[in-house]
Protein backbone atom coordinates (compact mmCIF):
# COMPACT_ATOMS: atom_id res chain seq x y z
CA UNK A 1 0.00 0.00 0.00
CA UNK A 2 2.27 2.73 -1.16
CA UNK A 3 1.72 6.40 -2.79
CA UNK A 4 3.16 7.23 -6.02
CA UNK A 5 4.22 11.54 -5.72
CA UNK A 6 1.47 12.79 -7.30
CA UNK A 7 0.97 16.47 -8.35
CA UNK A 8 -2.72 17.12 -9.66
CA UNK A 9 -2.84 13.52 -11.07
CA UNK A 10 0.37 13.26 -12.70
CA UNK A 11 3.63 11.40 -11.55
CA UNK A 12 6.78 13.95 -11.39
CA UNK A 13 9.69 11.44 -12.15
CA UNK A 14 12.49 13.58 -10.41
CA UNK A 15 10.56 12.91 -6.74
CA UNK A 16 13.75 11.89 -5.52
CA UNK A 17 15.54 14.97 -6.55
CA UNK A 18 12.85 17.50 -5.65
CA UNK A 19 12.52 15.54 -1.92
CA UNK A 20 9.14 14.92 -2.07
CA UNK A 21 7.84 12.65 -0.04
CA UNK A 22 6.92 9.15 -1.61
CA UNK A 23 4.84 7.45 0.85
CA UNK A 24 2.54 9.35 3.19
CA UNK A 25 2.32 9.31 7.45
CA UNK A 26 -0.76 7.76 6.71
CA UNK A 27 -0.07 5.45 4.09
CA UNK A 28 2.94 4.07 6.28
CA UNK A 29 1.16 3.42 9.58
CA UNK A 30 -1.10 1.74 7.59
CA UNK A 31 1.33 -0.11 6.00
CA UNK A 32 3.05 -1.46 8.92
CA UNK A 33 -0.15 -1.99 10.97
CA UNK A 34 -1.28 -4.69 8.17
CA UNK A 35 2.11 -6.17 8.09
CA UNK A 36 1.70 -6.56 11.86
CA UNK A 37 -1.85 -7.78 11.74
CA UNK A 38 -1.09 -10.40 8.79
CA UNK A 39 2.06 -11.70 10.71
CA UNK A 40 -0.68 -12.44 13.73
CA UNK A 41 -2.80 -13.53 11.44
CA UNK A 42 -0.12 -16.36 9.93
CA UNK A 43 0.82 -17.63 13.07
CA UNK A 44 -2.29 -17.81 14.98
CA UNK A 45 -3.59 -19.25 11.61
CA UNK A 46 -1.43 -21.88 11.55
CA UNK A 47 -2.12 -22.98 14.99
CA UNK A 48 -5.73 -23.67 13.92
CA UNK A 49 -4.76 -25.33 11.28
CA UNK A 50 -2.87 -28.13 13.02
CA UNK A 51 -5.24 -28.57 15.39
CA UNK A 52 -7.23 -30.09 12.07
CA UNK A 53 -5.35 -29.92 8.86
CA UNK A 54 -8.45 -31.22 7.13
CA UNK A 55 -10.48 -29.45 4.88
CA UNK A 56 -14.29 -30.17 3.78
CA UNK A 57 -16.95 -29.26 1.93
CA UNK A 58 -21.01 -28.65 3.50
CA UNK A 59 -22.04 -27.84 7.43
CA UNK A 60 -20.60 -30.28 9.03
CA UNK A 61 -16.88 -31.55 9.37
CA UNK A 62 -14.76 -33.90 11.82
CA UNK A 63 -12.17 -37.15 12.07
CA UNK A 64 -13.69 -39.82 10.45
CA UNK A 65 -15.91 -37.46 7.70
CA UNK A 66 -15.18 -38.15 4.11
CA UNK A 67 -12.55 -34.46 3.86
CA UNK A 68 -12.15 -33.06 0.23
CA UNK A 69 -8.43 -32.18 1.46
CA UNK A 70 -5.98 -33.93 3.59
CA UNK A 71 -3.04 -31.57 4.52
CA UNK A 72 0.26 -33.02 4.90
CA UNK A 73 0.42 -31.58 8.84
CA UNK A 74 0.27 -33.31 12.13
CA UNK A 75 -2.69 -33.25 14.38
CA UNK A 76 -2.06 -31.83 17.43
CA UNK A 77 -4.10 -31.29 20.62
CA UNK A 78 -7.23 -29.03 20.19
CA UNK A 79 -6.49 -27.02 23.17
CA UNK A 80 -3.16 -26.35 21.93
CA UNK A 81 -4.84 -24.18 19.35
CA UNK A 82 -6.68 -21.74 22.17
CA UNK A 83 -4.10 -19.39 21.77
CA UNK A 84 -3.88 -19.30 18.20
CA UNK A 85 -7.59 -18.81 17.99
CA UNK A 86 -7.22 -15.80 20.31
CA UNK A 87 -3.89 -14.03 18.33
CA UNK A 88 -6.13 -14.55 15.28
CA UNK A 89 -9.12 -13.31 16.58
CA UNK A 90 -7.15 -10.51 17.73
CA UNK A 91 -5.14 -9.66 14.85
CA UNK A 92 -8.10 -10.05 12.63
CA UNK A 93 -9.90 -6.91 13.70
CA UNK A 94 -6.22 -5.31 13.98
CA UNK A 95 -6.58 -5.86 10.11
CA UNK A 96 -10.34 -4.75 9.42
CA UNK A 97 -9.84 -1.73 11.46
CA UNK A 98 -6.76 -0.48 9.11
CA UNK A 99 -8.16 -1.53 6.13
CA UNK A 100 -11.10 0.21 6.01
CA UNK A 101 -9.27 3.42 7.08
CA UNK A 102 -6.90 2.56 4.30
CA UNK A 103 -10.11 2.44 2.34
CA UNK A 104 -11.71 5.25 3.84
CA UNK A 105 -8.44 7.51 3.32
CA UNK A 106 -7.96 5.83 -0.63
CA UNK A 107 -11.38 7.18 -1.51
CA UNK A 108 -11.35 10.28 0.21
CA UNK A 109 -7.99 11.65 -0.75
CA UNK A 110 -8.72 9.82 -4.37
CA UNK A 111 -5.17 7.66 -4.30
CA UNK A 112 -7.15 4.62 -5.55
CA UNK A 113 -7.73 6.31 -8.55
CA UNK A 114 -4.41 8.64 -9.22
CA UNK A 115 -1.80 5.49 -7.96
CA UNK A 116 -4.18 2.24 -8.49
CA UNK A 117 -7.06 2.71 -11.22
CA UNK A 118 -5.28 1.48 -14.31
CA UNK A 119 -5.21 3.45 -17.08
CA UNK A 120 -6.27 3.26 -21.16
CA UNK A 121 -2.45 2.91 -22.09
CA UNK A 122 -1.87 0.60 -19.25
CA UNK A 123 -3.89 -2.00 -20.91
CA UNK A 124 -1.55 -1.25 -24.36
CA UNK A 125 -0.26 -4.90 -25.55
CA UNK A 126 3.17 -3.82 -25.78
CA UNK A 127 2.95 -2.39 -22.22
CA UNK A 128 1.86 -5.42 -20.78
CA UNK A 129 3.92 -7.79 -22.96
CA UNK A 130 6.69 -5.12 -21.31
CA UNK A 131 6.00 -5.55 -17.83
CA UNK A 132 5.77 -9.26 -18.05
CA UNK A 133 8.89 -9.72 -19.43
CA UNK A 134 10.83 -7.46 -17.10
CA UNK A 135 8.99 -9.65 -14.21
CA UNK A 136 10.31 -12.62 -15.71
CA UNK A 137 13.60 -11.96 -16.18
CA UNK A 138 13.94 -10.29 -12.93
CA UNK A 139 15.20 -6.84 -14.02
CA UNK A 140 15.70 -3.92 -11.34
CA UNK A 141 13.43 -1.11 -12.41
CA UNK A 142 14.62 2.20 -12.91
CA UNK A 143 14.29 4.89 -10.28
CA UNK A 144 11.41 6.61 -12.47
CA UNK A 145 9.32 2.96 -12.89
CA UNK A 146 9.97 2.17 -9.44
CA UNK A 147 8.09 6.02 -8.42
CA UNK A 148 4.62 4.37 -10.30
CA UNK A 149 2.87 1.52 -10.33
CA UNK A 150 2.94 -0.74 -13.49
CA UNK A 151 -0.02 -2.61 -14.88
CA UNK A 152 0.59 -5.82 -12.86
CA UNK A 153 1.13 -4.22 -9.59
CA UNK A 154 -2.10 -2.07 -9.82
CA UNK A 155 -4.11 -5.11 -10.55
CA UNK A 156 -2.94 -7.18 -7.41
CA UNK A 157 -3.07 -4.36 -5.23
CA UNK A 158 -6.56 -3.58 -6.58
CA UNK A 159 -7.40 -7.52 -5.98
CA UNK A 160 -6.04 -7.77 -3.06
CA UNK A 161 -7.40 -4.97 -1.59
CA UNK A 162 -11.16 -5.36 -3.07
CA UNK A 163 -11.84 -9.06 -3.54
CA UNK A 164 -8.74 -11.10 -1.59
CA UNK A 165 -9.56 -9.47 1.71
CA UNK A 166 -13.57 -9.01 1.44
CA UNK A 167 -13.42 -12.72 0.87
CA UNK A 168 -11.41 -13.52 4.01
CA UNK A 169 -13.23 -11.06 6.06
CA UNK A 170 -16.49 -12.48 5.05
CA UNK A 171 -15.41 -16.32 5.56
CA UNK A 172 -13.83 -15.45 8.52
CA UNK A 173 -17.49 -14.17 9.99
CA UNK A 174 -19.15 -16.71 8.23
CA UNK A 175 -16.86 -19.52 10.28
CA UNK A 176 -18.49 -17.47 13.82
CA UNK A 177 -21.23 -19.16 15.55
CA UNK A 178 -22.52 -15.87 17.33
CA UNK A 179 -22.68 -13.79 13.74
CA UNK A 180 -24.25 -16.59 11.55
CA UNK A 181 -26.92 -17.41 14.45
CA UNK A 182 -27.99 -12.86 13.46
CA UNK A 183 -27.17 -13.42 10.01
CA UNK A 184 -27.57 -16.88 8.58
CA UNK A 185 -27.45 -15.31 5.31
CA UNK A 186 -23.77 -15.22 5.53
CA UNK A 187 -23.01 -19.03 5.71
CA UNK A 188 -25.67 -19.95 3.43
CA UNK A 189 -23.69 -17.57 0.92
CA UNK A 190 -20.52 -19.83 1.09
CA UNK A 191 -22.91 -23.32 1.84
CA UNK A 192 -21.89 -24.12 5.26
CA UNK A 193 -19.32 -23.41 7.59
CA UNK A 194 -16.84 -25.90 6.63
CA UNK A 195 -17.39 -24.24 3.15
CA UNK A 196 -16.35 -21.30 4.58
CA UNK A 197 -13.57 -22.61 6.08
CA UNK A 198 -12.47 -24.14 3.08
CA UNK A 199 -12.39 -20.89 0.89
CA UNK A 200 -10.98 -19.31 3.94
CA UNK A 201 -7.87 -21.66 3.77
CA UNK A 202 -7.17 -20.89 -0.11
CA UNK A 203 -7.62 -17.34 -0.48
CA UNK A 204 -4.90 -17.40 2.82
CA UNK A 205 -2.80 -18.95 0.40
CA UNK A 206 -3.35 -16.50 -2.63
CA UNK A 207 -2.49 -13.76 -0.09
CA UNK A 208 0.77 -15.11 1.28
CA UNK A 209 1.68 -15.82 -2.21
CA UNK A 210 1.48 -12.16 -2.83
CA UNK A 211 3.36 -11.52 -0.03
CA UNK A 212 6.32 -13.83 -1.21
CA UNK A 213 5.98 -12.00 -4.95
CA UNK A 214 5.84 -8.55 -3.08
CA UNK A 215 8.96 -8.87 -0.69
CA UNK A 216 10.59 -10.28 -3.54
CA UNK A 217 9.91 -7.66 -6.04
CA UNK A 218 10.99 -5.26 -3.13
CA UNK A 219 14.43 -6.92 -2.74
CA UNK A 220 15.19 -7.08 -6.22
CA UNK A 221 14.28 -2.96 -6.85
CA UNK A 222 16.42 -2.33 -3.44
CA UNK A 223 15.08 -3.44 -0.05
CA UNK A 224 16.97 -1.12 1.96
CA UNK A 225 16.18 1.62 -0.08
CA UNK A 226 12.46 0.72 -0.49
CA UNK A 227 12.35 0.00 3.38
CA UNK A 228 13.46 2.83 4.13
CA UNK A 229 11.07 4.91 1.91
CA UNK A 230 8.24 3.13 3.87
CA UNK A 231 9.42 4.26 6.97
CA UNK A 232 10.63 8.01 6.40
CA UNK A 233 8.95 8.39 3.53
CA UNK A 234 10.82 9.46 1.03
CA UNK A 235 12.85 7.47 -1.68
CA UNK A 236 15.99 8.21 -0.35
CA UNK A 237 18.46 9.84 2.26
CA UNK A 238 18.83 13.61 3.28
CA UNK A 239 22.19 14.01 1.33
CA UNK A 240 20.42 12.66 -1.77
CA UNK A 241 17.70 15.49 -1.94
CA UNK A 242 20.33 18.33 -1.37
Amino acid sequence: MADSAHLRGFTLPNAKLLGLPRHSAFVRFTHWSTAISFLGLLVGGIAILLAHPRLYWGETGSVGAPSIVDLPLPFVLEGQSSWGRSLHFLSAWLCVLTGLLYVIYGLLTRHFRTSLLPGKTDFFLDNITRVISEHLRLKRPMEEDSLRYNILQRLAYLTVVFVFFPVMIATGLAMSPAITSVFPALVSVFGGHQSARTVHFFVALLIVFFLVVHIAMVCLAGFTARVRAMITGRSGSRESHR
